[in-house]
């Protein structure tokens, strides 16, 4: 019986981790003040920064700043600050379901990703041994299915708000990088009638705006089928409909749940498999450092580490921004 392939250490050693919550910060208009998780590696300074927002699945805690553990710890671990919002979607907060923005508060939830940003002298203050180590210039943002939706709006992507007609520019010039997992495809007609009855905001997604740097990842298996009538080539929509510069990674055999990003042992996830979250864990993270760093060899190195294999997890393919 043949070993399992081990990947090369292109990435390093893991640090300690601080992990602290809840960092409570103020949100004058929003139901509740935004609660906050904050991990980042115990040293090291000048440290990026990602913000990670949950999707809005069936468990309780893990569309909150509760889940989502494989990625901010191992992002942590490896030189990153990772602040999760519990946005207003999550089962934890127990909202008012007749809310006009609920279920999925698509509006509030880039907001909260501004408000961090806005307040992160709060949060240096809060958590006394991060005084003076957040490097404000390097910011990323990265989310998984509905979180991937807000990520993508924070990137550059429009809609048309359903309730009054305009078109809504969530777009954030402080994120220089994105990570979109899982995350919505076009409208139209690639939606099933449920979604057009029941979050009409899906109906107008435009990624043509969506200039930002970013990694999409899709699983092959992502059918989804009760958002898309297109099965996972859905999920490739935000590489394939916006500019670059932009770069796919498609894993083989994945679901939903990209093999378990969401949660450790979690029963929502459909297709768990270790090898393919420290695929994703690897590969993201040397995306967002080599688009962080330019010069940084990080994300080759991985790339190159990926084709070795004699049964590779995936594929990548990136597009170059548009000749001007």
């Amino acid at each position: 019986m043949s070993e399992p392939h081990r990947p090369a250490d292109t990435v390093g050693a893991p640090t300690p981790v601080l992990s602290v919550s809840p960092v409570v910060l103020q949100a004058p208009g929003r139901a509740v003040d935004l609660q906050v998780r904050v991990s980042a590696p115990m040293t090291g300074g000048e440290l990026p920064i990602i913000l990670l927002s949950h999707g809005h699945g069936p468990s309780n805690h893990l569309s909150s700043l509760n889940g989502y553990a494989p990625l901010a710890n191992y992002w942590a671990a490896h030189g990153f600050v990772v602040i999760q919002p519990t946005h207003l979607n999550s089962r934890t907060l127990n909202l008012d379901p007749d809310d006009p923005e609920a279920p999925l508060y698509w509006r509030s939830r880039g907001e909260d990703m501004k408000r961090i940003l806005d307040q992160l002298d709060q949060i240096e203050a809060t958590i006394g041994q991060l005084h003076g180590r957040l490097d404000r210039n390097r910011v990323a943002v990265a989310g998984h299915s509905m979180g991937g939706h807000t990520a993508s709006l924070l990137l550059g992507a429009r809609l048309t708000d359903p309730h009054d007609g305009t078109e809504v520019d969530l777009s954030e010039p402080r994120i220089t990088a994105g990570v979109l997992l899982a995350a919505p495809g076009r409208g139209g007609d690639a939606l099933t009638d449920f979604v057009v009855d029941n979050y009409p905001f899906f109906s107008t997604t435009d990624f043509s705006t969506m200039t930002t740097p970013t990694l999409v990842v899709a699983g092959d298996r992502d059918t989804s089928a009760h958002l898309t009538v297109r099965g996972p080539r859905w999920h490739t929509d935000p590489y394939f409909l916006s500019p670059g510069p932009k770069s796919l990674l498609t894993l083989f055999g994945a679901e939903h749940g990209l093999g378990g990003v969401a949660g450790y042992d979690v029963a929502e996830t459909t297709d768990e498999n270790p090898e393919r979250v420290a695929a994703v864990q690897r590969l993201t993270w040397a995306y967002l450092r080599t688009t962080l760093y330019p010069g940084e060899s990080a994300w080759q190195r991985e790339r190159d580490e990926l084709t070795s294999r004699p049964d590779p997890i995936g594929r990548v393919e990136s597009k170059s921004a548009p000749a001007r």
